[in-house]
């Protein structure tokens, strides 16, 4: 109980390895019954907002980012990176490539970043 308490991130099986590694040899399911009476959960009750509940409060300032493919006629593939306002659920195309690359993504991802230090409120994330 005592490494649960103070860990509250650790699942049965860390804390099963844990105590392996003090020299006690416990099962998984014994640690996984004594945290559910306890009312500790498999890896504890974790304290603070959950992630939908941070997502909503985030949302308009928080930017997305991914890539999509579309193939063409031409039986190339070709990568498009987008971002998106997840409060306003906006869209930006930053660019589309053959053979996206670490210095392609970082110099899309600057123009983005120039195009929205004009907005009145700033991304944070």
């Amino acid at each position: 109980m005592r490494l649960a308490c103070e860990n509250p991130r650790w699942g049965y099986q860390r804390i099963v390895g844990e105590l392996k590694g003090l020299g006690i040899a416990v099962s998984a399911g014994t640690v996984t019954n004594v945290l559910r009476e306890e009312q500790l959960g498999p890896a504890g009750k974790l304290r603070g907002p959950s992630w939908r509940d941070f997502l909503r409060a985030q949302a308009h300032s928080l930017i997305a980012v991914d890539f999509f493919t579309v193939d063409t006629v031409w039986l190339q593939r070709l990568y498009v990176l987008f971002f998106i306002d997840v409060g306003s659920r906006r869209v930006w195309l930053a660019g589309c490539t053959a053979h996206p690359d670490a210095e392609w993504v970082t110099q899309q991802a600057r123009q983005v970043t120039w195009s929205l230090a004009a907005r009145a409120e700033p991304v944070r994330f």
